[in-house]
């Protein structure tokens, strides 16, 4: 299958902003760009685990979305080329496809949560060297049409740890792995993200991982 993507020229300033390393929430650049930190509610059933019924806390104080100025820059050029896909797998589009936002930036605060709870480096990083998302650079995602604000139909639910959840993992409907497809190539070859095998919603920026450490919470 062939997949017709239509790159966006970026823009090269924004206003009060011009350093990589300054953290910028993506509606500013994005005004449709859909923002659901799942993290933020009480009902998150966090990673899927066996004990659906554990009880856990909201771990962030607010549905905010923070990402360095660079990632930003790069899921414009995705939703700027996606929001143009009026025709996709044999289904249609009328406003385009676009993206919502699992979870962007993560309080390293929060990583030693998940680690406590999940202590599985594949999917959690060790708290004390810290993870991409604890940088800004990292960012969870799926694809919606922005017409109905539906999600595409993606291998598992988000945090579903499981085999099922790797880029490699081919034992799906052809109409997921079309739309996991277009999610990749669209993050990869259009804005330059990097895929995580382990986790189809994942993206990084190339060089996250040398990205400053941050530890504060939004108020």
């Amino acid at each position: 299958m062939k997949y017709f993507l239509f790159l966006a020229l970026l823009p090269v300033v924004l206003a009060g902003q011009s350093s990589e390393l300054e953290f910028v929430n993506p509606k500013e650049l994005i005004p449709d760009i859909v923002i659901d930190l799942r993290y933020s509610s009480a009902d998150h059933s966090f990673l899927n685990l066996p004990e659906g019924d554990l009880k856990l806390p909201k771990f962030y104080s607010a549905n905010e979305c923070l990402l360095v100025y660079d990632a930003v820059l790069r899921l414009k050029s995705a939703q700027d080329s996606l929001r143009n896909i009026r025709s996709f797998d044999g289904r249609e589009f009328p406003q385009g496809i676009g993206i919502k936002i699992w979870d962007g930036y993560r309080p390293r605060a929060v990583q030693y949560l998940f680690w406590e709870i999940y202590p599985n480096s594949t999917y959690i990083a060790n708290p004390n060297s810290g993870s991409r998302h604890n940088r800004g650079g990292a960012v969870d995602l799926t694809l919606i049409d922005l017409a109905s604000g539906a999600e595409l139909d993606m291998p598992t639910a988000f945090d579903d740890f499981s085999t099922t959840a790797s880029h490699s993992y081919t034992n799906l409907p052809e109409a997921v792995l079309h739309n996991r497809e277009l999610l990749r190539s669209v993050m990869t070859t259009v804005a330059g993200f990097e895929a995580y095998d382990s986790e189809w919603w994942h993206y990084q920026t190339p060089g996250s991982g040398d990205l400053p450490l941050r530890d504060f919470q939004l108020k």
